[in-house]
């Protein structure tokens, strides 16, 4: 899941390094499974693993928290289907890094707006 270049990305990102700038915060890439997106913004390498700062939206809670590419890298969904292969995460090759407020994601920007209210 973590290519080389974007290895290389994350080195300007590495974690708490986008700290306070709100939806100016540029999101680097994308991860997916069904409908739940994983926003990175921060990253680095710890031990054997990489370590992600991410908003994560379309599970019950959007919310901000921290990644390990090993485990999600374990994640899939069975498909029930012998034929078909299970799903597992993907990265959004199409997506080119912006700050986190010009992305098109409702439940995302609502999610930033609640933020800027309370902080």
């Amino acid at each position: 899941m973590i290519t080389p270049e974007l290895a290389e990305t994350l080195t300007k990102y590495p974690l708490y390094s986008q700290d306070s700038k709100k939806k100016d915060a540029i999101c680097i890439c994308v991860f997916f499974i069904g409908r739940v997106r994983w926003y990175v913004l921060e990253g680095q390498p710890e031990g054997d693993d990489f370590t992600l700062f991410t908003i994560v939206v379309g599970m019950n809670e959007t919310e901000y928290g921290y990644a390990s590419i090993n485990e999600m890298e374990a994640i899939e969904i069975k498909t029930g289907i012998p034929e078909l292969p299970n799903v597992k995460i993907q990265r959004d090759r199409d997506f080119v890094a912006c700050p986190i407020g010009f992305i098109q994601d409702a439940e995302l920007q609502e999610f930033l707006t609640q933020m800027e209210a309370v902080l």
